[in-house]
């Protein structure tokens, strides 16, 4: 007959908690990034294929805006066009490496916060919260690397 060995409580010292704590945290990080990275694949393969099918049905990247609006002032098109070009610019720069733009975006949604554009605030901070979450091992102190 097999007997089930009876466990105590184990006495846990404060250097294996902070080892899993931080081993928990890679294991949820890497779970985010992966599932971030293949939300983000399938969206640029779409933001892709619309691109390409915007030029094919206005025949050149440069009649894009007025194809688009073709009943609006060309020159307030124009305008919103080369503003939004900028944008989306800078947005790739941030999907890139959001984690070496955390500082910025940290900021970024701070000054939207205090200045009352609380949903843009949020959605910037789950962008943060999805790919550059902390990490226990970034806030250790005193232990040198």
């Amino acid at each position: 007959m097999t007997e089930i060995p009876t466990t105590e409580p184990a006495v846990v010292s404060a250097e294996e908690e902070a080892a899993f704590a931080v081993m928990s945290a890679d294991a949820v990080l890497t779970g985010r990034v992966m599932m971030t990275g293949q939300a983000v694949s399938s969206a640029e393969f779409w933001a892709g294929l619309l691109a390409a099918a915007l030029v094919d049905t206005a025949g050149s990247p440069r009649k894009l805006p007025a194809d688009m609006w073709p009943e609006q002032d060309p020159v307030v098109v124009q305008e919103i066009w080369d503003r939004a070009a900028v944008v989306v610019s800078r947005a790739a720069q941030f999907a890139a490496s959001p984690w070496l733009h955390r500082d910025r975006l940290q900021g970024l949604q701070e000054r939207l916060a205090e200045a009352g554009f609380h949903a843009m605030a949020g959605s910037v901070q789950r962008s943060l919260r999805l790919v550059v979450s902390g990490h226990p091992a970034d806030s250790e102190i005193g232990r040198e690397h």
